[in-house]
């Protein structure tokens, strides 16, 4: 069955773009996505991403390049930083964006729920050679989310249709405020892992709507004119370094790594809502009734992976095997 995707044009007026591009400045610093970190006994010691980097190193990315497993986590290691979560604004000026009707509109077409509660907007930065791994966004589930919980771990949860009854639809909207006209294209499977990508080349002030925790997307690779991409590293942050400038700055030292220009950047902006089918279903969600733990995704986990003989029949250690098996065994990436 082909996804729902809702395009939009002219998404802010001029103004209100050249004001993205003004918060975009503002907000100034800009860490790496790998530095988002939360433990679990399930899976110690595996990235948040583990999944989609995993796979991004085995196949070398949507054009399957020959290259360093350490060029490859460089690639895919963008910059990321969050405008608002929870309904709370971390910038201002970010309101207008949150609360934009188009994205509440285009959410009720996804999933035909008309209650919608705007709750997420964060950025990602691009320099020139990264790539976004294909990937599905990270789900929630009442008492499940990204701060409490592996990414990874949400990911197979909802790849696993185990925890569907818990899961929190969520509509997510992808906007852009520059053009890319070569390299940087959105890259989405509106028929399944198994069907054909399509290519959405980016463009000023516009967006896609999209469940992305379903529909499997990436970024090719952002277009470059340098001979080679900056030796990035985790822990290196992207800093606004003024007069329309960007730093790659290394550590605490404030050494720059790499200088860009605006124009050889991606930038784009994503906003997402959780969905409700009426108040009473947004009142249990809020007032954390029936809520799911680490421990009984465990245990669901182990039984279904026991179900499935692809685990035996005596105890099992909670661990990084056992989180490399939920991934193998529940996430199947686009070929």
């Amino acid at each position: 069955m082909t996804a729902t995707v809702v395009a939009i044009d002219d998404l802010m007026g001029d103004g209100g773009a050249a004001s993205m591009i003004e918060l975009c400045e503002r907000f100034a610093r800009y860490g790496m996505y790998s530095q988002e970190h939360v433990e679990s006994d399930i899976g110690r010691g595996l990235p948040q991403r583990y999944d989609a980097a995993k796979n991004f190193v085995k196949t070398g990315g949507r054009f399957a390049r020959d290259e360093p497993a350490a060029m490859l986590a460089a690639r895919t290691n963008y910059f990321r930083e969050e405008y608002a979560y929870g309904l709370q604004a971390l910038i201002d000026g970010v309101e207008a964006f949150l609360h934009h009707e188009g994205f509440v509109d285009a959410a009720r077409q996804l999933f035909g729920r008309p209650v919608i509660e705007p709750a997420i907007v964060f950025a990602n930065l691009m320099v020139p050679g990264q790539e976004l791994a294909v990937h599905t966004d990270v789900p929630e589930f009442r008492g499940c989310n990204r701060k409490v919980m592996p990414q990874w771990l949400l990911v197979a949860m909802h790849h696993s249709h185990l925890f569907d009854e818990w899961r929190m639809p969520i509509a997510t909207g992808v906007a852009w405020f520059h053009d890319c006209p070569t390299g940087g294209e959105f890259a989405y499977w509106p028929d399944g892992a198994g069907g054909a990508p399509l290519a959405h080349t980016v463009r000023t002030d516009t967006a896609l709507v999209l469940d992305a925790d379903s529909v499997f997307h990436g970024v090719d690779r952002v277009a470059s004119s340098r001979a080679e991409m900056a030796p990035l590293k985790p822990g290196m942050a992207l800093e606004f370094a003024g007069d329309g400038e960007w730093a790659v700055r290394g550590g605490d030292c404030g050494t720059d790594v790499a200088r860009y220009r605006w124009d050889e950047l991606r930038f784009s902006v994503s906003w997402k809502a959780y969905c409700f089918a009426d108040e009473a279903e947004q009142a249990a969600w809020r007032d954390h009734a029936d809520d799911l733990s680490i421990d009984r995704v465990a245990d669901r986990f182990v039984a279904d992976l026991k179900d499935r003989g692809r685990l035996g029949d005596g105890p099992v250690t909670v661990g990084p095997e056992l989180g490399q098996l939920i991934i193998d065994e529940y996430i199947a990436f686009p070929t």
